[in-house]
């Protein structure tokens, strides 16, 4: 005598499938990404800002009022500048947005200095 196979409940699955998308969603940690201030330029908020100096950043250099200079010892080159002071950016196209998230965290925590991003068009 053979045996007649039921269809098989899909309830027990979808209730597994749940419990684990709860487990899951409860036990992971969302963390917080470092935040970058930006700041838009108004009028007439760059000329009393304080000592203006120029950045070019590119993919492959970093120049400062056209000295060029490591990523790493930017903070060293702002040492001597009187504040306020703004920094005002200039971004090459092929810079990518890490590398400009990466200068404006080590512009962030310098005391003093504002920072103006320019965006070419």
């Amino acid at each position: 005598m053979r045996r007649r196979r039921r269809p098989l409940s899909m309830t027990p699955l979808i209730d597994v499938i749940f419990l684990l998308l709860l487990f899951f969603m409860l036990s992971s940690t969302f963390s917080r990404f470092a935040d970058v201030e930006l700041m838009t330029a108004g009028a007439g908020g760059a000329a009393d800002a304080g000592t203006p100096l120029f950045l070019q950043l590119r993919e492959d250099r970093l120049s400062l009022n056209g000295e060029d200079r490591p990523l790493e010892a930017l903070e060293g080159a702002f040492a001597s500048v009187d504040r306020p002071a703004v920094v005002i950016v200039n971004v090459a196209r092929d810079v990518s947005s890490q590398r400009l998230t990466d200068l404006l965290v080590v512009l962030n925590t310098l005391d003093g200095i504002g920072v103006q991003v320019l965006v070419p068009s």
